[in-house]
């Protein structure tokens, strides 16, 4: 299990992470007030909200795993 995208892309099982699309949209959005006047002390911290999960199929097969049709449908992208 990894955390990031990228690696169940590259090969790896499963991977779970925050989507980082979302997270730099945040960032965006607190450099913004940050420029409006806003003081960074007084912003609150923030946990990430949205979360991918991506599955590798091939990797799955390789390993001679069997991932469950809910688990597939539970999925962000699937990788066959």
């Amino acid at each position: 299990m990894y955390d990031a995208r990228e690696f169940a892309v590259a090969g790896g099982l499963i991977s779970y992470a925050p989507s980082f699309a979302a997270v730099y949209r945040q960032a965006g959005i607190y450099v913004a007030k940050i420029l409006k006047g806003a003081k960074p002390a007084d912003l609150p911290v923030l946990q990430p909200t949205k979360f991918d999960l991506v599955i590798n199929l091939k990797t799955a097969k390789a390993l001679g795993l069997t991932v469950s049709n809910q688990m597939q449908l539970l999925a962000d992208e699937v990788i066959e």
